[in-house]
């Protein structure tokens, strides 16, 4: 008769039949989607990692992985296992970590999920000296726009602004405390379509668009002495939030319209004369991103460490 890998994860990392680093690969497979992709992450060998799945499995009685040519998915009992390894396998991660800390000084991996704009305009001012102030740790950074559950994911932290933050996260500011949005086009195109006066004018301009994951449009919401507008633009180019904005910026300074993101993503091409503001006195400004994690009885030594330099450096990493 198979037993039940679901009943605790506690139970099944105690089992003889069970390897520890068995339940690991187990878990980077299910979490990667496959036994290649597992191995692109530093896992192991894909041949490896196919091995010890078939060993798990040969243990607990159960499958745990459907496998075709061109998918590899938990099954139920998979799945349940993994929704209770996850959290085991992190507390011990956190121990040994703090285990490795009484050495002298912070090692392990650092894992962090963050937006697209964070890993272009936060984490440059932070990571390279984090780096080399802790030579002992590795980060290992995932740029995903889309909302997900950090700990499922296998993370320690994320980066997300105020309203998307879960409220049973703790969150520390990290990078700008106040970001501004801009409006900006070639000068080309202002010289062939006119420079707009008002927001209501954009319009009768190209816009080049933004949309959330989720395909909803992100709106372009201007600002001026108290109040504020929102513009449902159109026009001919449309991308992800996050991961086409290089190409509307590519887009705008090739001359194909009007682009609205971070002035912080703007700002290189602004200072060389590529890109002109357009309605600078509407610009809108939002609060800056924060760091959050969940609590833990044992935080990992990584994480500890990262959280108290992004607090020590705040004042230099915050910029008005």
């Amino acid at each position: 008769m198979a037993r039940d890998p679901t009943k605790t994860a506690a139970s099944a990392l105690l089992d003889p039949a069970v390897g520890l680093d068995d339940l690991r690969v187990f878990a980077a497979v299910a979490r990667a989607g496959g036994f290649r992709e597992a191995s692109r992450a530093g896992v192991s060998s894909a041949s490896s990692a196919s091995e010890a799945v078939r060993r798990l499995e040969a243990g607990l009685g159960v499958r745990l992985l459907n496998r075709t040519t061109r998918s590899v998915a938990p099954t139920e009992a998979g799945a349940a296992l993994l929704a209770r390894l996850d959290p085991a396998l992190g507390e011990i991660a956190s121990a040994l970590d703090v285990v490795k800390s009484a050495r002298g000084r912070p090692a392990g991996t650092l894992r962090l999920n963050v937006p697209t704009v964070a890993a272009r305009l936060v984490l440059p001012t932070i990571v390279p000296a984090f780096l080399a102030a802790y030579p002992d740790i590795r980060v290992d950074v995932t740029a995903n726009d889309e909302l997900v559950d950090i700990f499922a994911a296998g993370c320690d932290a994320g980066i997300r602004y105020e309203e998307t933050l879960d409220k049973d996260m703790i969150a520390v500011p990290i990078g700008p405390r106040e970001q501004r949005f801009a409006l900006a086009a070639s000068p080309d195109y202002l010289a062939r379509r006119g420079r707009p006066r008002h927001p209501r004018q954009l319009l009768d301009h190209a816009c080049l668009r933004v949309r959330f994951s989720g395909g909803a449009p992100v709106p372009w919401e201007l600002a001026r002495d108290g109040e504020v507008l929102v513009v449902e633009a159109t026009g001919p180019l449309v991308g992800n939030i996050g991961s086409a904005v290089d190409l509307l910026i590519a887009a705008a300074v090739a001359g194909a319209g009007i682009v609205y993101t971070f002035e912080d993503w703007l700002r290189p091409h602004l200072d060389r004369g590529e890109l002109a503001p357009v309605l600078p006195r509407w610009w809108p400004s939002c609060s800056g991103p924060f760091l959050y994690y969940p609590s833990r009885r044992h935080m990992p030594a990584p994480l500890r460490a990262f959280v108290d330099f992004v607090r020590a450096t705040a004042p230099r990493a915050a910029r008005a």
